[in-house]
């Protein structure tokens, strides 16, 4: 259980954070700016609840399990989470699964895409798009900590999924905005004189 009855501790004041196991780094460490993009999208998808009603629960469900990814990330030893006194919290497989059903109930009622969309058209597809983009910067600064540290790879996995859910979603939010915004490539060029 987390108990916050103090916000500022002075602790960070040099330049520094604490992981979950304890273990103290400066806050430009790889590992703190994978888990702050993902803070950052947590916080664009409260954005995002503020606009879709019919999606809110899913993404309330989303924000809850990027808590859990932020501390999946900010724990560097998963050889040691079997020493540890006490569950630690990592994603697990079941929760990508549950996207992947989500992103496929989503898609049956859209329509095979053509072009590459623009992002925007209703404000929850807006604020949707502007999520997928930030989690996919999330899961490139996974990524890059994974090649010089330990990291879940359901993790990488989930965002990678997750930025697809988004996408998807943002696909369905402009249904009754009459569609996708869709790229029409070179579209300008007679204009341009």
């Amino acid at each position: 259980m987390v108990v916050l009855n103090r916000i500022y501790t002075r602790t960070g004041d040099a330049g520094e954070t604490a992981l979950s196991d304890g273990s103290r780094v400066s806050k430009t460490d790889p590992r703190v700016e994978a888990y702050g993009t993902v803070d950052e999208l947590n916080a664009a998808l409260g954005l995002c609840r503020l606009h879709g009603a019919t999606m809110a629960d899913a993404l309330a469900t989303i924000q809850n399990e990027l808590f859990d990814l932020g501390a999946d990330l900010s724990r560097p030893d998963m050889a040691a989470d079997k020493d540890a006194p006490y569950p630690i919290l990592r994603i697990i497989d079941a929760q990508v699964a549950r996207l992947e059903r989500e992103i496929d109930a989503m898609n049956s009622g859209l329509e095979p895409l053509r072009s590459f969309i623009l992002p925007g058209g209703s404000d929850l597809a807006a604020h949707l798009h502007l999520a997928r983009t930030i989690a996919r910067r999330a899961e490139r600064h996974a990524v890059a900590l994974g090649a010089t540290a330990d990291v879940n790879p359901v993790a990488l996995r989930y965002l990678n999924r997750l930025s697809d859910w988004l996408f998807v979603a943002a696909r369905v939010a402009n249904l009754d905005r009459g569609g996708d915004l869709l790229w029409q490539p070179g579209a300008s060029r007679g204009e341009a004189d």
